[in-house]
């Protein structure tokens, strides 16, 4: 054993907190809300309980969105597999093998149709978790409800849509930065006039984490693209206090419950000095960090998934006692395969049990006061805020991915993440400790090939139907849009309201745009 104790994220632990808390926060739903965006917490209004579900065909994931819905979830999140997340259509050479695996398949409004059919558009808020093409998927989220005659006033929702943390940490991008930003952007702009309900990104340092970022990282990373975003709408002419109040976070949840309920405060407090004081944001809805959280997929484990079951409860926890907007629990299976119907029942009802059982809801901000809390927020505050000055130091958001910083920072922490872990210093039950037990066989869902070959003919199917001069002349347009300065999205939305596909849109934009190569990073 040794004398010094520390977080998951090597913040050092005293022994035991007996001074007063470290600062004195306002009020739950007062500025800077370190202790919640609402005065009330849960008391009102539950947090979005939702399931990250899809996966083979369109209609295969509408089945299980209904079996969710019906099981109690509030809201859908939309799963995409590969070829979707970066630009092709089922049937192009570079999908295949890949076609419905990781999400669902989505080539044209013809399967969003099918995903959405018979859910209520205008009662069930939607989370996509896209980015590449975000605009593209949430234009057919669009198209599909209007078809369906659901009035666009009334759909709500999220795409993800967060470009700077795919260069960062997961890799799926498609065009460079900047153009990249140019989506984004022209996405805000087309949502305050045409989806006034919609979230128009969520700003993610879930997924580096994932890749092995510290808690400080996690928030400084996330927040500095935050700027990054704001900064980029604002020079593209847009009012601050017009957009603001849409953007929306995405955050993990790891195992170190107090140090993730600290993470989730101070990332609040950070964010709300960060838009009144650097871009004068005057709207409080502006101010507040909204966010969606997820536990944590890298914690899981394939030896005794059972235990992930406890490791997704405590996560869950945290989130809530930190004051999330939204949830998604992992399902204990998902370090083995996409969930199963049982495994995904089971972390739903982990999140009922937190929210009618466990008293947690009852009052806002239920650990705020804690000493130990207290000194993990202020020190999360101070540390975030500290590497926010270096990013900017570089020039901001987009000049740090570009030149590495992010990407070194994040593989340096993940190293010594392993290292601990092999070492046997850093506790995985059940993989470095505790691996006596006899290992449970648990459900597996399987793809079939044939998935993949009937998502093809349906492509195939959709371009010998439609008109291919309509398609061609929408989609010539996109590239003249492209080249100039125009918003994309209104070309975008004809292109697919045409019945073109994902995937020719999107290699119109590559035609003028070009593709990503990253440098090395290390």
């Amino acid at each position: 054993m040794t004398d010094r104790v520390e977080s998951e994220s090597w913040l050092p632990l005293q022994q035991f907190y007996a001074a007063p808390p470290a600062a004195e926060w306002p009020d739950p739903g007062e500025h800077p809300f370190t202790r919640g965006v609402r005065g009330d917490g849960y008391r009102t209004r539950l947090w979005t309980m939702r399931q990250y579900a899809g996966f083979g065909s369109a209609a295969q994931t509408n089945e299980r969105f209904h079996y969710l819905l019906k099981a109690g979830q509030t809201g859908l999140s939309v799963a995409f597999d590969l070829p979707t997340q970066m630009g092709y259509d089922s049937d192009d050479p570079m999908a295949h093998g890949e076609v419905g695996k990781v999400g669902v398949a989505i080539d044209s409004i013809d399967d969003m149709q099918l995903l959405t059919r018979g859910i209520p558009l205008d009662r069930v808020t939607t989370s996509m978790t896209i980015n590449a093409p975000a605009s593209l998927l949430l234009l057919l989220y669009q198209l599909a409800a209007e078809e369906a005659g659901t009035a666009t006033s009334a759909l709500g929702g999220t795409i993800q849509n967060d470009i700077l943390k795919e260069y960062a940490a997961r890799g799926t991008y498609i065009f460079p930065p900047r153009p990249s930003m140019r989506l984004v952007t022209d996405t805000f702009a087309y949502c305050a006039e045409h989806l006034p309900r919609w979230n128009t990104i969520s700003i993610s340092g879930y997924h580096m984490r994932e890749a092995g970022a510290t808690a400080p990282q996690e928030i400084a990373f996330t927040l500095s693209n935050g700027i990054a975003y704001v900064q980029a709408a604002i020079d593209a002419g847009l009012a601050v206090d017009d957009f603001a109040p849409r953007l929306s976070f995405f955050f993990n949840v790891s195992n170190d419950f107090f140090e993730e309920v600290a993470k989730f405060r101070a990332a609040r407090a950070v964010w709300a000095g960060v838009m009144q004081d650097r871009f004068r944001a005057s709207n409080p809805r502006s101010q507040m960090l909204r966010f969606h959280a997820q536990t944590s997929g890298a914690t899981l484990t394939a030896q005794q998934p059972l235990n992930n079951v406890v490791r997704v409860a405590v996560q869950a926890l945290a989130a809530v006692c930190g004051g999330t907007q939204s949830l998604h629990t992992n399902s204990y299976d998902e370090a083995l395969a996409l969930p199963s119907q049982q495994a995904a029942e089971i972390a739903l009802r982990t999140q009922q049990v937190v929210a009618y059982e466990s008293g947690t809801a009852n009052v806002a901000d239920p650990l705020g006061g804690s000493f130990l809390v207290e000194d993990l927020t202020r020190r999360l505050v101070e540390e975030s805020s500290a590497l926010i000055g270096r990013v900017d130091e570089q020039g901001g958001a987009v000049a740090a991915i570009e030149n590495g910083f992010y990407q070194r920072q994040i593989h340096e922490s993940a190293y010594r993440h392993q290292q601990l872990v092999e070492d046997g210093t850093r506790v995985i039950v059940g993989v470095n400790r505790f691996t006596e037990t006899s290992q449970h066989d648990v459900e597996i869902l399987r793809i079939g090939a044939e998935l993949e070959a009937e998502q093809v003919e349906r492509v195939r199917s959709l371009r010998r139907e439609r008109g291919e001069a309509a398609v061609a002349g929408h989609l010539d347009a996109v590239r003249r849009t492209a080249e100039g300065g125009g918003n994309l999205l209104p070309a975008m939305r004809d292109a697919l309201a045409a019945r073109a596909t994902v995937g020719e849109v999107c290699n119109a934009l590559r035609d003028v745009f070009g593709v990503y190569h990253p440098a090395t990073a290390l």
